[in-house]
This record gives C-alpha cells, structure tokens and sequence, in this order.
C-alpha cells in the first residue's frame, strides 16, 4: 500500500511538472536560508565550548574613576592583578596574564611576514585553556623570557616539515631573537583566543606589580569552584578599598565576568570582535519568518492546484477510497516535494556558503551541513513542513464531494478563504517589515557615509611606519615631499578615525584626584593641516613644539596642546579663553593651551564627540600621506619604493583612510546586506504564494468571467475585479507591518549618537513597492483570464 501511495504521488508531481517545480524552487529557497542562518547560530552559540575549564573561567573587567568623576569601565588590567588576587582569594585557583601587542615582523632566514596575531600570556595559559600542543611541555613552553609557540600552520609557512623546536625567529626590527618552545594545534574557529605565535609574558620585562594603573593588559583567573563567582565578586569591592586607601580621591574595582558569555554578551571585545547576542535573535527571528513564508507559499500553490484534482478525488472516492486514504496520498505528496527540496537546499547552501562567509566574516564550511546536530535540525524541519503545510491543502483536497465533481458543477465555497487570505497578509506583513528596515538601515549608512566628520578622509594613504624608519622619519617625509603628487605628509600615533590613547587632563588650579577623563593623541606639526582639521582659536603647531616634547630626558620636555572644543567646554572654558591656560596631560605632560580645533570625530558615530587633546611627539607609529588623487598608482609605487630604501627587507603595506573608517561600520554594512537578501527573498516567496491564490481565485470564478465577457466587460474591468481584493490584502499588511517596522527601528536607531530622523516617505516607499510588485503578481493571472475565450468556460452551462 504505502509502495502504491508514492507511485501515484510520484506519477502525479511529474504529470503536474511546472507546478511541482516552482513549489521545490520555493521551499528550497526557504530552506537554504534557513539552514544557512541555523550554521551561523550553531557557529556562534558554540563558541569556547571546547575549552574544558570554561565554566571556571573568569575574565577580570577594570573600572576606575577620580574625584568623582564619571566611572570608565573596560577589558583591562595592571599586570598585579593577577598574582595578587591569587594571592589574597582562596577561591583563584590561578591566573593568566595576555596582551597583544599590535602587528608584528617576524623573520627567518629569507622569510619575512607581517603577523597580526602575535599574543603574550604567562605560563599558565596551557594549563588553563584547552589549546593541544602537539609538541612541548605545557608547563614549560611559555616559563622563560623570549620564548614562543607557534600553531601548526605557522610552522608549517615558516619551516616547512623542518623540526621548529629550538630555532630562532627574529621578531620586529628591534632584533628580538625569540627561541621557539612549543608547537600547538590552530586555534579552533569558534574562539575567541586566536593566535599563530604566542609568547612568554615575561618577554615584556619584569612584570610591573607595583600598581593597579598600569592598565595595558587582559586578565583571566580559573576558580577553584564554578560556584564561587558571586562570592568572589562580594570580596573584591572590599579588598580593592583598602588597596586604595593611599590614594585619595581615586576609584578602582573590578568585575568578573564568566568567560563562556563573553563572546555574546559582553560590551568588551575579546581578542577579536564580540557579537552580540540580539544578532542571534534577529537571525534566528529572520529564519523563522522566512521559513514560515516558504510554508504559507506552499500552501497557497497547493490550493491553487486543488480545483485541477478535484476529479481525480471524485473517482477515487466512487472507487471506494475512504477520505483517510486521499488525505495520505496527498500528505506523501508533500513529503516527496519537501525533501526534493531539502535535498536541493543543501545544493544551494554549499553553493552560497562561501558569500555569505565574506558577508558575515565567518568561515562557515560545507562540511558543517553533516554535523548530527544540523542534519537532526534539517530532517525536523523536513518533517515538520512536510505534516502541517501539507495538511490544510490535503483537508481540502479529501473533503471533496465525489457527486459535484463528477457532474461538473463542483465549486469551491468560500470555505476556509480567511486563512487563505490570513496567509498571503502576514507574508506581506514579513515582507514589508523587511523592505522598511533595509529602506532605513540604508539611509542611516548612507548618513554614516556622507555626514561632515570635522575631517578629510578622501585622497588620504595610511602606512604603519617601522621602527627603523621611526628613527629617521624627519629625513622620511621631506624625501616623501619632493613628489609633486604628494601634498602633505605627518605622522602620529593613530589618524582621527579612531582614537584610542585614553588620558586624564586637569586645570592648572584643580586639585589632586580631580582629573578629567579624556582621549589623546601624539601628533606631529603637519597633522592638523594633513587631516583638515579646522582651528577655531590659536595656532598650529610648529616643528619648534614638536622638538621641545621629545627629549630624550623627560623632565627637559615642554608641552603645547591643541584640544578640541568638547576639552575646553569641560575645562570650563571657551575656545577663545582656552589659549595660553595651563593644564596637564596626566601627571608627566604639564603645558600650556595652543589651539582649539573644532570637534570632529575620532571615534564611531555611535558615541557622541568626548574631551580630546592632541599633543605633540616625534615617535609617531601612523604616517598619513594626502596625494593629489593623481596618477595613484604612480603614487603608491614611489611610496613603496621610498619605504624599501629607508627600511629594507620590511614588506610594504598601505590603506585608505576610508578602508579604516568603513571598518568601524562593519556590523552595520553586513546587517544592511543581510536584510536587503532576505527581503528580496520573503518578497519572492510571498509573490509565489499570492500568484498561486490569484490562480486559485481565477479557477473558481471561471464561468463568472465568461458570463461577464459574454455581457461587454473589457479586459481591464476583469483584471481590476480579479486583482481588487489581493491589493487589499496587500494594503492591510502594510497597516499591519508600519507601526511594528517604526517601533523595532527607531529602537534600533537609537544605538546612533547622530541618527537619521524616520520619515513617512521610508514607508510610503516601501508600501507602494510591495504593491506594484503584488499587482504584477496578480495581473499576469488576472489578464490570461481576461483573454480566455468565454466559450470554453460556459461550454457546460
């Protein structure tokens, strides 16, 4: 019986073949989306599952304020917080110590690379984590000063399938010699500790203990007891006030933070950039509703096709099948399309994987689609699709009366038409939301993209300048400027998309512990004109500045400062006051006001403009070269050259200033991608589902047509008729989908210190889009039965 069941059903997909395959196309659509979006959540929600110690693993958060001022928080700590927390809490069962420390060079022999993922930790970073070394003793491998591991595949690009134990790499051009100790296996994808060479902390020098403000470090501790994370932290707030009790006016504490949800659920990035677990909601939600649509869609075409089967059900019926049979017939029918399309779904994921990689920065693989968990997942929704969204047009099919039918003058009630309706509303409900985020997501980027920052990004080359060149980089850039399509050259320790340095400041009359929490930046005197940077009162600095800063005997240094609007403001002075005032810089740089600049902004457009004071330096780290835009590529061949003479053997390498701000906009640009995809799709599939309705409406009302026709209607009346009712529904999920689109996105826009404002015509233009799609939708079905020959219809009246 169930062998004679899939022969009819197989017989009759291949009979129907048009409609059979746009319902595969459809669900398979649907499916490969959601799949997709199921590896990406399993990616990130598997993250450090691996690490056997994660539910004892803490990582130390450091806040600290003066004089009341308000609290800074962050993923940083002195290097004596480790070792004294050991030493005080009984319930540490012990700590690491990491940094990372910025690009490295590191050479062998003739190879040389650039390595971005150069890290330090103390020795008991293997016997806390769970990275295998392959070869070396845990214990040992990170004990000594200048001592490194590398994972397998950097090994491998450096040696070969030579033995690296023992041999030296050369690291930076200050000539360290680093003996390799160990050999671990690369980092698990799903980590968020990445690194090709990790270091002995002890590198750094003998470890500064002495103090809680030396706060350069990541520090983790592994608790004795999982369970002890509360009453640690109780202790702690205690503890570090009676540490601190010397230094009057000055706030520090530190949080603990279980190292399992950091990667989700912290606002402090790990060692590579945090997601967020409201992504994953979103995602999750995204799949959800676009499988949802892929059902409904399938459910309408079926339908659509009922009025074609409605004899076929009649005989079977006269022949003595009981409506229990039909409906398993039709119930097989919908498992062979939905796992014709699973199948196909799987196709398409291994196809699209390697763009939705570079899309989400992942490196999801093919491969992942086996894992039981996936397959598990993949069969449920198979299954779950092939039951429920198969049923209703199974009902419908098996309730037919064989009398009717098979005396011609069956029609379809209006029996179950509100569901049918129901469905194509909240398809287009999905629908519009999705247009109306892309549409605002869109105009706040495009914002993002074209707002007045305060500076110049155009035409603007960023190089990472070595320390040999460091040295002599006065002699650098006057060579750089004897190129007529170079206009200006200066170096510092970041350009203004994204400052970093975080100081204190203080009026010259303030008070001890009465600092101000500000940014800083080391410039140059050619900084302010290179960037565009506009002075609102005062004068630029002078190479005389420049000089009087970078003495080699710190005491002999003089200091002049450009702040910007915001740092005299919380000085409590105007742009035209602030020159010639004394203030410091921390409790090293004392001098005196110079110039304003007007405010501009150094960090993302989700924070607002902070106190920032620039101050000059000669060891900047950034060179920032602005060319005329002329012949560019002449241009980056002399800046390459220039560099091979001035540092030798160190590779060359280089960045717009664009490429540094887009960066900051990542999650933005990927989001904004992410939901222009998955809209069009929901549109696609909503579509399919409103063109099998629109069918299914034109079958039932064949004859009424051709009586209309017969009467003088014109083909446009008709099509108006047909197409009336399913511009309605359309219209009905927009009334639906505004409001909900509204509250969602202006919740998200909050997340933006300078924001678009939400206009009516986002939604007005989303509105009108699902409409005239709906009506193209609907008229190629609304004019073939227009243009019927009504003979044909009322042949059996």
């Amino acid at each position: 019986m169930i062998r004679n069941y899939f022969k009819i059903a197989w017989r009759s997909l291949w009979k129907n073949k048009t409609a059979s395959i746009v319902n595969i196309i459809g669900l398979s659509v649907g499916l490969a989306c959601c799949l997709i979006m199921v590896l990406y959540m399993q990616h990130e929600l598997s993250y450090d599952k691996f690490q056997q110690n994660g539910d004892r693993l803490v990582r130390v958060i450091m806040e600290y304020s003066f004089n009341g001022s308000p609290v800074t928080k962050g993923n940083f700590t002195s290097s004596k917080v480790a070792p004294s927390f050991k030493r005080n809490f009984p319930e540490v069962e012990d700590g690491v110590r990491m940094s990372a420390d910025g690009d490295r060079l590191v050479k062998y022999g003739k190879k040389l690379f650039t390595e971005k993922k150069f890290l330090y930790a103390d020795p008991a970073f293997f016997r806390i984590f769970s990275f295998r070394l392959v070869k070396g003793n845990p214990a040992e491998v990170l004990k000594s000063p200048n001592t490194v591991v590398l994972t397998r595949s950097t090994a491998k690009k450096y040696f070969g399938n030579d033995d690296p134990i023992g041999k030296i790499l050369v690291v930076s051009s200050n000539k360290t010699n680093f003996t390799v100790t160990g050999i671990a296996e690369d980092c698990p994808s799903n980590s968020q500790i990445k690194f090709d060479f990790l270091a002995s902390f002890s590198s750094f020098g003998p470890a500064q203990e002495e103090t809680y403000f030396n706060a350069n470090y990541t520090t983790y501790l592994l608790l004795k007891d999982k369970n002890s994370i509360t009453s640690l932290q109780a202790k702690i707030g205690p503890f570090m006030k009676k540490e601190m009790v010397s230094s009057e006016g000055t706030y520090v504490n530190y949080e603990l933070e279980p190292y399992t949800r950091i990667h989700l659920y912290s606002p402090y990035d790990a060692f590579e950039p945090n997601s967020n677990i409201t992504y994953i909601y979103i995602i999750a939600g995204i799949a959800l509703l676009v499988l949802i649509i892929a059902c409904f869609t399938y459910i309408n075409l079926s339908v659509a096709r009922s009025i074609d089967r409605a004899k076929e059900v009649g005989i079977r019926k006269v022949s003595g099948a009981f409506r229990l049979q039909i409906f398993t017939q039709f119930i097989i029918e919908s498992f062979i399309i939905t796992t014709a399309s699973l199948l196909l779904s799987f196709t398409l994921v291994a196809a699209f994987l390697p763009a939705f990689n570079q899309l989400s920065g992942k490196s999801l693989q093919p491969s992942d689609l086996t894992q039981p968990g996936v397959v598990g997942v993949a069969l449920l929704i198979d299954l779950f699709i092939a039951f429920v969204a198969g049923s209703y047009p199974a009902v419908i099919l098996s309730k037919f009366q064989p009398v009717k039918v098979l005396k011609g003058g069956f029609r379809n009630t209006s029996s179950g038409l509100w569901l049918r309706q129901s469905l194509i509303i909240f398809q287009f409900v999905i629908s519009i939301f999705l247009v109306i985020a892309t549409i605002i997501i869109s105009a706040q980027m495009h914002y993002i993209q074209n707002k007045k920052l305060g500076y110049e990004r155009e035409h603007l080359i960023l190089m990472n300048l070595d320390f040999s060149i460091i040295d002599k980089a006065d002699v650098f850039k006057a060579e750089l400027r004897n190129n007529r399509e170079i206009l200006s050259v200066s170096s510092a320790n970041s350009s203004p998309v994204d400052i970093v340095g975080s100081y204190v400041m203080k009026r010259a009359d303030m008070k001890s512990g009465q600092e101000i929490n500000t940014w800083g930046n080391f410039i140059d005197e050619e900084y302010v004109k290179t960037n565009g940077l506009q002075l609102i009162a005062g004068s630029d600095f002078t190479k005389q500045d420049v000089l009087d800063a970078s003495h080699d005997d710190y005491t002999r240094n003089v200091f002049h400062f450009v702040i910007n609007e915001s740092a005299a403001k919380a000085l409590g002075w105007t742009p035209e006051q602030a020159i010639g005032k004394q203030m410091f810089l921390g409790d090293r740089r004392p001098g005196e006001v110079k110039a304003v600049v007007k405010d501009f902004h150094f960090a993302s457009l989700h924070t607002p403009i902070e106190p920032l004071v620039l101050f000059p330096g000669s060891w900047g780290s950034t060179l920032i070269v602005k060319v005329s835009g002329n012949n560019l590529a002449q241009t980056i061949r002399f800046l390459q050259n220039k560099s091979k003479q001035f540092a030798p053997g160190i590779p060359f390498e280089y960045r717009f200033m664009d490429e540094d701000f887009n960066k900051l906009y990542d999650t933005e640009t990927r989001t904004t991608r992410v939901f222009t995809i998955f809209s069009s799709i929901a549109i696609f599939l909503a579509c399919l589902g409103l063109f099998g309705l629109s069918a299914y409406s034109a079958r039932q009302r064949i004859k009424e047509i051709g009586i209309r026709k017969t009467l003088g209607a014109s083909v446009s009346n008709i099509t108006f008729l047909l197409s009336d009712s399913f511009l309605k529904l359309v219209l009905i999920a927009f009334i639906l989908a505004a409001p909900v689109s509204w509250f969602v996105m202006n919740k998200w826009i909050q997340d933006f210190a300078y924001r678009i404002h939400i206009s009516w015509w986002m939604f007005a233009l989303a509105g009108l889009s699902a409409l005239l799609i709906a009506l193209i939708t609907v008229s190629f079905q609304s004019v073939k039965a227009a243009t019927a020959n009504p003979v044909k219809s009322l042949r059996t009246e």
